[in-house]
């Protein structure tokens, strides 16, 4: 069994409206690719920020600028029109927990993924709202980003835990705090521990500035000794990207003893072998 849950099926930024690419024949030709790449679970997880509901837990400039779709219209269409499973990627805003629920707890999804994109309203991995404009320390973004994401995964939003450190995002080209890594994973461990959230491998690093899988190896083996369950995915914006670097994922994956990934039906996780 293969994996790709995290993947949209449209790419990000103005233009890309949900009237062409939420259809049939998208969703097929995702379907196609991943068919090709051995693939045999694949989700669909929209950003939760692209639909208009998203505006009553938080009102970010990116989030109003974005918000234009119906989240209804989009569970719908995966239901009835695909057979894909559905998703969707909402973010982790500490202080909007209830709201976030609200809107989670009212659509009937096969899993949710969690994720930090944003400190405060600076992002993390975009250059719009560069955290590194911020003038915090990079001792102080990985502090806080650790943290939170600890506070992710006991929050119950959700069911895999995206990108875990994605803190690293742009790599060397921004600065790394000087003292061992470890110290900012541990940040998030009691958390992630504690909920046995799954922990997503994510080959979308490969794509990006830092040019590394997330979660960095000394993270990952942190996360599988305290029994964390593992989910592969692509984060893949175009059909191309499906499956992007899973190679290198398995293999990163068999040197850390992992041999099952996490499937999910209805927000029920399902071990299966990985094949």
């Amino acid at each position: 069994m293969l994996t790709d849950y995290h993947v949209h099926l449209r790419p990000d930024g103005p233009g890309s409206d949900a009237a062409d690419f939420f259809t049939p024949e998208n969703a097929a030709v995702y379907r196609e690719h991943a068919e090709e790449r051995g693939i045999a679970e694949l989700g669909v997880s929209e950003h939760i920020y692209r639909f208009t509901a998203a505006l009553d837990v938080w009102q970010h400039e990116l989030w109003r600028g974005s918000a234009k779709d119906d989240i209804d219209a989009y569970c719908a269409f995966v239901r009835e029109d695909t057979d894909l499973r559905l998703g969707i990627e909402a973010d982790f805003i500490p202080g909007t927990e209830d709201r976030m629920a609200d809107l989670l707890d009212a659509r009937d999804w096969d899993y949710v993924i969690g994720s930090i994109h944003f400190l405060g309203d600076y992002a993390l991995d975009m250059a719009t709202y560069d955290i590194w404009d911020s003038k915090n320390s990079p001792e102080k973004v990985w502090g806080t980003y650790f943290t939170w994401l600890g506070e992710a995964a006991m929050s119950g939003l959700f069911d895999v835990l995206a990108h875990p450190d994605l803190v690293k995002h742009w790599g060397r080209t921004r600065p790394f705090p000087e003292d061992d890594l470890r110290n900012y994973y541990e940040l998030a461990m009691e958390g992630i521990a504690a909920s046995n959230i799954t922990i997503e491998v994510s080959t979308a690093g490969l794509r990006k500035p830092v040019n590394e899988i997330y979660p960095a190896p000394g993270f990952l083996e942190m996360c599988i000794e305290a029994g964390n369950p593992i989910a592969l995915s692509s984060d893949a914006h175009t059909p191309e990207h499906l499956g992007y670097g899973y190679q290198d994922a398995l293999l990163y994956l068999a040197d850390l003893g992992v041999t099952e990934l996490a499937t999910f039906d209805r927000r029920m996780r399902i071990m299966e072998p990985i094949g």
